[in-house]
């Protein structure tokens, strides 16, 4: 019944993507990066945001979440609601948060109303020396036991860029299998 709803949208291509992540993973600078605004000016996010974008004849509603910080995260589950594809952005820079970053990722692929729903993990700064490579970040998610999503994930810098556009483009496609008929 769902993936007869979701295709109900063919004639609107409207996708709705959720960006999460625990706080300082640099959800806010991806954003900005992908829109053309302005990265050196970046503060805590206080408030859900959103912004739509056209991308490849597609309208996408981008949301990125109230804050990472671990008091707000219970308000992710106020967003779910037709969420086409999950963003989880991980810093990786934070080793010491790496298994904090698992479990949040975890229960929220539990969550019923994110079932089905394409997942990018944006491994962001990535630009920084001693960062963790992509296998670390791969074993640390425990991205290889994820049976319920399909999963991709991609090192990026919200800073310089490098990969931003290659990852939405990513998840337009996955997601675009799913809900439209052409």
């Amino acid at each position: 019944m769902l993936s007869i709803l979701r295709k109900a949208r063919l004639k609107d291509k409207e996708m709705r993507i959720l960006m999460l992540g625990l706080d300082n993973a640099g959800k806010t600078t991806i954003v900005k990066k992908i829109m053309g605004e302005d990265v050196n000016t970046v503060s805590p996010t206080l408030g859900f945001i959103i912004k739509t974008i056209d991308y490849d004849g597609y309208l996408i509603a981008l949301s990125r979440d109230v804050g990472g910080q671990k008091t707000l995260r219970s308000y992710w589950r106020n967003y779910f609601e037709k969420t086409d594809a999950l963003i989880w952005v991980v810093d990786a820079t934070d080793r010491l948060r790496i298994e904090d970053c698992r479990e949040e990722l975890h229960g929220l692929l539990q969550e019923e109303r994110l079932s089905g729903a394409s997942l990018l993990v944006f491994a962001n700064k990535t630009d920084v020396n001693g960062c963790m490579d992509e296998r670390e970040i791969l074993q640390g998610l425990q991205l290889e036991a994820i049976r319920t999503h399909h999963w991709h994930i991609l090192r990026c810098s919200a800073m310089t860029g490098t990969n931003l556009k290659e990852g939405l483009a990513w998840v337009v496609d996955d997601a675009k299998k799913r809900l439209f008929l052409y």
